[in-house]
């Protein structure tokens, strides 16, 4: 008989007492051979990306892998997205429906508005305390890898970073560097990152935006730089310190880095105040997109360096594509009065909740103001002072609020009323500046709408739900590729000619989607339909994780990306409403795979960019 080697013999012993030594980590299916860095640049479109404009990102899809039929989530805001991303379950799940949200509660940290912007860290906590510790209600990739044993960092734009381990846990656990930190109410650098950044002579605070923060108003310019020197801090902190801090660790990390770039740049790019043309697509919001690649590119180089490059999955995407603001209106009550600050005749922030209030013959209240004033209803020409609204009588009991976010506003009734609902639902159908009608399904049928359970916004939130969600008109100036100029009209302080997005525009639901590393295939187009979604399972399937869903709306694992993978294919489907009394229709077109939703663009038809109707 022939003998078997010694070490052969011994290796289910040695086997063991490896597992019994450094056993796999709780929340892990397998010790993950692998590490993960999200790269998210903040509002870029794909169309925008090539190898001149973006060099880094063109490379990094044509060694990896391009993924051409992709989707953000609608409303299509950082903070859903970034959601999205952070736990793999679509709106209707995460509670997270947009930038601003009505609460329900006074929000301390927000000075006490309902209405609270969700970029601020101690908005969050707040948020989450006041919601049993998780807003989200889901356990998001970087508190399970955290809890299985990884080390975890989110970098970047403040707001969406924090979003990825927003617990209190995850404060106190993940390195969290956003422009709060070193500053009052940023979440403290853990003691051994510190300790490297003076070592490598990094500031413990980080910049302000500074020139880049510069919005202008209606008479002055906006900025005219990219956000450069703050993202640079990012950078530096990212390739200097958490790298090689992690490899200095030896185990398996998922890092997230959200460059504010080139969203930031293109909201407040003073190329083209008050025109269409060239609206986002000029020189200061091309130079945001090189910016963003930078970035990329650095922290890539710095894989290589460390010798990170073969066990490291680096996935690209962006929250949003991006649209040119237009302020015009003929048929809005608001846009025809003398608004300080706003031209004449063009819609002021606040137009909706303004339209809704004067279209119900109710007082109209600011969430936002000085704490002496919100009691006191706004008067013709005054503007609500971040375009939100309280309607009814009594600002302490609304029937309506409005959160007001950009290419698409939110609209809650506290008390839900169906009578309530239909006569909001007769006023936004009537204006120009709309498109599409979004309704609670709690509430009925509603002619003209569609139940917001069609686009995944109901679901297992523990947050309020909005009664009705509105989409803006949008178009194109036109172009070869009419996603890179988009046009929509925008509840915001921002002027017409600056950047915006939020709507279901097909400009604002496609975004720029890549990947790269030994968990992908090598130079392959992946043409199936992908979301911000999909993201979070992908990315826990492969570190290994094991994340228990608490809703129904989570995103799939996009295994058609990886080795060996069977082609996936989606459905294109379309849902059209029942006709109101004029005849308007709302048509969603999306695709399915299996039983998850990508949806493409919705809206009235002629109203919307890439309904096809």
């Amino acid at each position: 008989m022939r003998r078997l080697p010694v070490a052969l013999l011994l290796l289910p012993l040695l086997l063991s007492q490896a597992l019994a030594a450094d056993p796999p980590a709780k929340g892990a299916t397998a010790r993950p051979a692998r590490n993960v860095i999200l790269f998210v640049a903040d509002g870029l479109r794909p169309g925008m990306v090539n190898e001149k404009t973006a060099p880094a990102m063109t490379a990094l899809m044509k060694q990896g892998v391009r993924f051409t039929n992709t989707h953000s989530l609608f409303p299509t805001f950082t903070t859903p997205n970034a959601s999205a991303m952070a736990t793999g379950h679509q709106l209707g799940d995460t509670g997270n429906f947009s930038n601003y949200i009505y609460t329900g509660y006074p929000v301390p940290t927000a000075g006490g508005s309902v209405t609270p912007f969700l970029e601020n860290d101690p908005v969050l906590g707040d948020i989450d305390d006041h919601f049993a510790g998780n807003y989200l209600n889901e356990t998001t990739i970087l508190r399970a890898a955290a809890e299985a044993g990884l080390s975890t960092a989110a970098i970047g734009k403040l707001g969406p970073t924090l979003i990825f381990d927003h617990t209190k846990a995850g404060r106190e656990q993940s390195i969290i560097a956003d422009d709060s930190t070193g500053r009052s109410g940023g979440v403290p650098l853990l003691p051994e990152v510190q300790a490297a950044m003076q070592k490598a002579g990094i500031a413990t605070q980080a910049p302000t935006r500074g020139e880049n923060g510069k919005a202008g108003d209606a008479t002055n310019p906006g900025t005219e730089v990219a956000n450069v020197q703050q993202q640079a801090w990012f950078t530096d902190l990212t390739t200097r310190v958490v790298l090689p801090l992690f490899k200095q660790r030896q185990k398996p990390f998922v890092l997230v880095y959200w460059s504010r770039d080139p969203d930031g740049t293109q909201h407040n790019q003073g190329d083209s105040l008050r025109r269409l043309l060239p609206g986002i697509n000029g020189p200061t919001s091309l130079a945001a997109i090189r910016n963003a690649d930078d970035n990329l590119a650095r922290i890539l180089a710095t894989l290589k360096s460390l010798g990170l490059e073969a066990t490291t999955d680096v996935l690209l995407t962006s929250d949003h594509g991006f649209s040119t603001i237009s302020k015009e209106s003929a048929t809005s009550w608001a846009a025809q009065q003398i608004n300080k600050g706003v031209p004449q005749g063009l819609l002021p922030p606040g137009f909706l909740a303004m339209d809704i209030a004067n279209g119900l013959g109710l007082k109209l209240f600011d969430p936002d103001a000085p704490v002496e004033a919100r009691e006191r209803p706004l008067q013709p020409g005054m503007l609500p002072l971040r375009a939100n609204g309280l309607i009814g009588d009594d600002p302490a009991k609304p029937l309506v609020v409005v959160a007001a976010n950009g290419g698409s506003d939110l609209v809650y009734l506290p008390k839900p009323d169906k009578a309530l609902a239909e006569k909001v639902v007769k006023i936004l159908a009537e204006q120009d500046y709309t498109s599409g009608l979004f309704v609670d399904s709690r509430l009925g049928p509603i002619r003209g709408t569609l139940p917001l359970s069609s686009i995944a916004l109901e679901g297992s939130a523990i947050t309020p739900i909005p009664a009705i969600v509105v989409n803006f008109r949008s178009f194109t100036t036109g172009c070869a590729d009419v996603t890179t100029c988009g046009v929509v009209v925008a509840d915001t302080g921002l002027q017409q000619g600056q950047g915006m997005h939020g709507s279901f525009s097909r400009a604002e639901t496609r975004n720029i989607m890549g990947a790269v590393g030994p968990g992908f295939r090598t130079g392959y187009t992946d043409p199936a339909p992908v979301s911000n979604a999909d993201l979070g399972k992908t990315i826990a399937h492969l570190l290994g994780l094991s994340i228990k869903d608490k809703g129904k709306l989570p995103g799939r694992v996009l295994t058609e990306a990886m080795p060996n993978g069977a082609q996936v294919g989606g459905r294109p489907m379309v849902m059209r409403s029942d006709p109101d009394d004029a005849g308007r229709v709302t048509v969603l077109k999306y695709q399915v795979v299996g039983q998850t939703r990508y949806f493409d663009a919705a809206g009235y038809p002629g109203r919307t960019l890439g309904l096809g109707e």
